[in-house]
């Protein structure tokens, strides 16, 4: 059994400028863990997750990855973890089954094993059906399925999603609940996911941080940031009490891409 975290940081900060988004975090997730980090806009969820998945190089602090240094191993980072950004990241002019036959040949995955891991991925988030339609006909749903099998293609131990639901209708959003559940017990994936939905983190997450000014406030399962709050506490109640913040909401579905576009602006 793995002891050592599948994600550790020590300080991490980012700055922009004068500007701090990340400022110098401390955290620690387990294998086969699903952890949510929860932050009002601007709190620097998205920035985290950028660097551990390499995307933005960290102004200081250190982080070590499914077992890799982050500043001196990135290629070995990027082998071993998966990422579902916000925004859209499948090509809407291809079906599913190119679409993911693209992804196994940026993650280098040898030609003659390809076509069985396509045909698993697409299994494994119920795609088969819709395999050779072009993906801008699929739903917003079947979109977040399509991306979430492309980021696992290759086997991440690690997989990081970016507001994995946002712009989803509440069906949409509870199939795509499932499948995450699915990743981490049959796949056994550590899932570290960001989200602006309560019910999300009650839903999925065994422990969740909240950031806050770009600091990590607090760490917990969802239970214990209630009890801290009080009696009959939600997760809005902890949000608020801890970020100061009333937690917006916004019910609009229209198209995914917008959506999405102005989570990523906002982030």
């Amino acid at each position: 059994m793995d002891t050592e975290p599948i994600v550790q940081t020590e300080q991490l900060t980012k700055c922009f400028g004068s500007f701090t988004a990340v400022d110098h975090v401390n955290l620690s997730v387990g294998h086969r863990e699903i952890f949510g980090l929860i932050g009002p806009n601007g709190a620097g969820t998205s920035t985290l997750i950028k660097m551990l998945t390499t995307l933005l190089p960290p102004t200081s602090g250190s982080a070590c990855v499914a077992g890799f240094d982050l500043a001196r191993q990135p290629s070995k980072v990027r082998s071993h973890i998966g990422y579902v950004p916000q925004l859209l990241s499948a090509d809407g002019s291809l079906t599913g089954c190119e679409n993911l036959l693209l992804s196994a040949r940026l993650y280098l995955i040898p030609r003659k094993i390809r076509q069985a891991r396509i045909e698993a991925a697409l299994s494994m988030m119920n795609l088969d059906d819709c395999a050779d339609r072009l993906v801008q006909a699929y739903s917003g749903g079947m979109i977040r399925r399509l991306e979430i099998a492309q980021a696992m293609i290759h086997q991440p131990t690690l997989l990081f999603m970016d507001e994995p639901t946002v712009g989803l209708d509440p069906v949409a959003r509870h199939v795509v609940w499932n499948h995450i559940r699915d990743l981490r017990e049959k796949q056994g994936t550590t899932i570290l996911l960001t989200t602006h939905l309560m019910d999300e983190i009650d839903a999925l997450c065994e422990r969740v941080g909240v950031l806050h000014q770009g600091r990590l406030e607090q760490v917990g399962t969802p239970s214990q940031l209630k009890s801290n709050v009080g009696p009959g506490a939600t997760m809005d109640d902890v949000f608020a009490h801890i970020t100061g913040v009333e937690l917006e909401t916004g019910d609009s579905l229209r198209n995914v891409r917008e959506t999405r576009r102005s989570a990523q602006l906002h982030s």
